[in-house]
């Protein structure tokens, strides 16, 4: 019996907030999308990988979650860690850096924290 990770979930207050913050600090697009009734599920990737993010706006749920100490996340690794260091920094979401072990965390508008990992070589 095999398992492949197929996508992480991740409830959102602000959709199209969501959206393009994944746009722009991850390149993360809009794979599909399912409208209900009283939800909307879009799905983000990318061209390097078959994993995706689900994001879940719930009309009923339009205040921040509590995401407790957060004490997950999920992690990206990336090909040129300098220039995206820099794209977090002008955005201002990075919110913990470790220099000692080569990586930081960059956090979305809903507060989820993403860790960004330099490829290893």
């Amino acid at each position: 019996m095999k398992f492949q990770m197929y996508h992480e979930n991740y409830n959102v207050s602000n959709l199209e907030k969501s959206l393009a913050f994944y746009e722009k600090a991850l390149g993360l697009h809009e794979k599909r999308r399912i409208n209900g009734d009283g939800f909307i599920i879009v799905y983000v990737g990318n061209d390097e990988t078959a994993f995706e993010l689900e994001l879940t706006w719930l009309e009923e749920h339009p205040q921040p979650y509590n995401l407790g100490e957060c004490e997950f996340h999920l992690a990206f690794h990336t090909d040129d860690y300098e220039a995206a260091h820099k794209l977090h920094e002008e955005m201002g979401c990075i919110c913990f850096e470790n220099p000692a072990m080569g990586i930081y965390f960059i956090t979305d508008p809903d507060g989820y924290w993403l860790e960004i990992v330099p490829d290893k070589k």
